[in-house]
């Protein structure tokens, strides 16, 4: 598995986003979930799902937005790509430029390799299990990022921008965090990555293509 070619297509990926982002208005549909879906989701998708499957024909693809495998046939899968072509779109209508491209690998039911790309900054963090992990602007050099496990002075949490809950709140009061942070998308995730907060507790549902990558 190249992860620079996987890099390359999330940046495609988001610069098609960026290009409906840029638009004066944009059509917003509502899925069976209720959870907003964009022509920005279906062209990410598109250009994702069709540059995977053709670099590597032989491993399927689970993605937000394209045809749901049922469990029953996909938990037979070794090894498969979970996408999220457009994550916080809802961050996406807000304007907020919170929102990422998410593409992982998954092998033997656990990922090992992770691309996740912030369009509206044009930064790029990608990691894999042998290789470490990596934060990199524009076209500058890559750096290695790690978590923070020094919370003697001060613990950081971060939360859902969109999505908060009181149970949330609940938790970082028994934590005795001292800060709580707010965030679209995966960067939540990415906050953690790079040493910026150090847990992130999501109490209500989330799907595999919100955590993989």
């Amino acid at each position: 598995m190249d992860l620079n070619r996987i890099c390359e297509i999330a940046k495609q990926a988001g610069e098609k986003i960026l290009e409906i982002y840029g638009q004066d208005d944009f059509n917003i549909e509502q899925k069976e979930d209720n959870s907003p879906l964009t022509a920005a989701d279906r062209a990410s998708h598109a250009i994702i799902s069709n540059a995977l499957s053709a670099s590597y024909p032989d491993i399927p693809l689970l993605s937000e937005e394209g045809k749901h495998m049922p469990y029953e046939e996909r938990k037979h899968w070794h090894s498969f790509w979970v996408v999220d072509p457009l994550d916080g779109t809802k961050e996406f209508i807000k304007r907020n430029g919170e929102f990422t491209v998410n593409i992982a690998l998954v092998t033997g039911g656990l990922p090992v390799a992770g691309v996740i790309y912030v369009p509206v900054t044009d930064v790029l963090y990608y990691a894999r299990k042998d290789l470490g992990a990596f934060r990199r602007q524009g076209d500058g050099e890559p750096g290695i990022i790690h978590t923070d496990t020094d919370i003697r002075t001060k613990l950081i949490a971060v939360r859902s921008r969109s999505h908060a809950s009181p149970e949330e709140e609940a938790y970082a009061g028994k934590t005795g965090c001292s800060e709580i942070i707010s965030a679209g998308s995966s960067l939540k995730f990415c906050r953690v990555a790079e040493g910026e907060a150090h847990y992130y507790y999501r109490h209500g549902p989330t799907m595999e293509w919100d955590t993989a990558a």
